[in-house]
């Protein structure tokens, strides 16, 4: 768990830098729109929002509250009864949304192992590692180029011939 609070606050961190870029003065008044644009982003591993996997439902954008969307002015019209019913089935849908959730987490990290294992297998001569690394990306996670993007570099000493 240590690691997963060292990532949020890394992103936290980063989103920030984005959110108060011109001055720190508004620092303190921007911390709720970080966090609340961090909870409502959807992540790669889940494709849900931690909002979601929380409450099991969508969250209510500060923007549909002064411009009312379809999706409230249906909620508004509702019983007490009726919205209550609606919201027991919905909180027990959320089990099974948590545990879709956790299966394609579980699928990611395999795919991501089977990757790590094809590619250290493999031995590279120089300038080639990032074609085939990428190359190897594309294939298996079919993904197209322009999303993939190095940051960082190694050298290859080995080569085989």
């Amino acid at each position: 768990m240590y690691y997963a609070a060292e990532a949020f606050n890394k992103t936290l961190c980063n989103l920030l830098k984005k959110v108060v870029a011109k001055s720190l003065r508004d620092l303190h008044e921007r911390i709720g729109e970080a966090l609340w644009a961090y909870r409502t982003t959807i992540r790669t591993p889940t494709q849900v929002t931690p909002y979601t996997l929380v409450y099991g439902v969508k969250a209510v954008l500060p923007l549909e509250q002064q411009i009312p969307s379809l999706r409230l002015a249906i909620q508004e019209g509702l019983t007490e009864e009726e919205n209550a019913q609606i919201r027991l089935e919905e909180l027990e849908a959320l089990d099974e949304k948590r545990l879709e959730a956790q299966h394609r987490v579980r699928e990611q990290r395999a795919q991501l192992r089977k990757l790590r294992i094809i590619l250290s297998t493999k031995f590279f001569k120089a300038q080639e590692y990032s074609k085939v690394f990428k190359a190897k990306i594309e294939s298996f996670f079919k993904v197209t180029p322009q999303i993939i993007a190095f940051n960082w570099g190694f050298i290859c000493t080995k080569s085989s011939n």
